[in-house]
């Protein structure tokens, strides 16, 4: 969070970083308070913020909005009929003539509480490694924190970490006798996990208020070599559900197997017709549209940090895809990753049976002027010239017996890469 608490401030301030006295101040200032940052991450954390949970994503807006208007801000909601409202902010500086949108979202990915260890997910624990072990810590009320130390909750990172490196940015300007000199604006949504399908009619319906100079989206990661990173754009994404169709009721493998088809060898089957072990996408004609990075991109990427090595050490890596290429390449290509496969059970549940069927979920990843329209045009082709039958509702009786190979496609919204 230091960095992007470093690159919201150097915004905010509208100053370059390397503006070695304010600097010192900042760290200063945010060294005597670390406890009370963290405090009041926690208390942000302790929020749900799943999508489906509509009620706890609106407590998410309402609290963030006090928030900002606790540091001066003037703060409302854009409401968005029955989807998750934004926050909106504006900060104006005297005699500035330029304007900034900071952006995050306070939504954040599904999860299985049951798979939460040490706590509820939302329940914020600070936790440092010792040895291979992450050992419990109280929140001090002064002094400083282990910087290695970690804040373990639903979100921490993604993405309410910029969130709070936002306001403090701010508090850390009034702390230190600045202000900004650049109008700011603050658009913090609460749909970007489920694909912001609904935002864009929000921006239209808002498309003076949210007038600006240009917008800084604080939602990339950090630099594995934690120094700061300003990435310069983002590869799209479309998300697809599968389901993959076997007998109709669950079938004795010693009595039925190798006669009646398996769900999961047909699905496993499905994925490997999709893309190669190097991750290069099978279907015909999908790098079509794509854009190639250009040499001034490679080089860029290039110049980067060096930590493959240090990283495939890290992760206990014998290798990677495509033979070792570069991390920061491979990003600017189109992916496609198996997010999940679910057929029968395993270990002490595994039963000796055929299943009824076999689910996936994938999301593809995409470069300039790739579409989901074309993408999901060109998958189902594909699919179609392998022998499957594809349906877009729950299979029927007939089409299952009609057809060997049946599978449901259900695909999210999408969003196109920008570069």
């Amino acid at each position: 969070m230091r960095s992007r608490f470093l690159l919201c401030l150097a915004v905010a301030a509208a100053i370059p970083l390397p503006a070695q006295t304010l600097r010192d101040q900042v760290r200063s200032w945010r060294e005597g308070r670390e406890p009370q940052i963290i405090k009041e991450f926690a208390e942000l954390l302790a929020i749900p913020n799943v999508a489906s949970d509509t009620a706890s994503l609106s407590r998410n807006a309402r609290h963030i909005a006090a928030m900002l208007a606790q540091r001066g801000v003037s703060a409302r909601l854009l409401e968005n009929g029955k989807w998750p409202p934004a926050v909106y902010g504006e900060l104006k500086a005297a005699g500035a003539t330029r304007t900034i949108v900071l952006y995050a979202h306070y939504d954040g990915q599904p999860v299985d509480p049951r798979e939460w260890r040490g706590g509820a997910p939302w329940s914020a624990q600070l936790r440092e490694q010792r040895g291979a072990e992450w050992v419990d810590l109280a929140i001090p009320d002064s002094g400083r924190l282990n910087p290695e130390a970690r804040l373990f909750a639903r979100g921490a990172g993604d993405d309410k970490a910029p969130i709070i490196a936002i306001l403090n940015a701010l508090d850390a300007l009034r702390a230190t006798g600045r202000r900004p000199t650049i109008n700011l604006k603050f658009f913090f949504e609460g749909e970007e996990e489920s694909g912001s399908a609904h935002v864009a009619d929000l921006l239209t319906r808002n498309v003076t208020l949210l007038k600006a100079d240009g917008w800084l989206f604080c939602d990339g990661p950090a630099h594995q070599s934690r120094q700061m990173q300003v990435a310069f754009g983002a590869r799209g994404a479309m998300g697809l559900e599968l389901t993959v169709y076997g007998p109709a009721r669950a079938l004795h493998s010693a009595h039925y197997g190798n006669w009646a088809p398996n769900p999961g060898i047909l699905l496993a089957e499905l994925v490997t017709s999709l893309r190669d072990a190097d991750g290069r996408i099978l279907v015909k004609n999908f790098y079509g549209d794509a854009v190639p990075p250009t040499a001034a991109e490679l080089a860029a990427v290039r110049a980067l940090p060096a930590v493959d090595a240090a990283l495939r050490e890290e992760l206990l890596l014998g290798g990677t895809e495509a033979d070792n290429a570069l991390l920061a390449e491979r990003i600017m290509l189109p992916g496609l990753n198996v997010r999940g496969m679910r057929v029968g059970q395993v270990e002490g549940l595994a039963a000796n049976a055929i299943s009824t069927e076999a689910k996936a979920s994938f999301d593809f990843r995409l470069v300039p002027r790739q579409t989901p329209a074309h993408i999901r045009e060109l998958v189902e082709k594909h699919l179609l010239a392998t022998g499957w039958y594809v349906t877009h509702a729950a299979a029927t009786d007939a089409e299952r017996r009609e057809h060997r190979k049946v599978v449901r496609m259900a695909w999210g919204a999408g969003d196109e890469a920008t570069r």
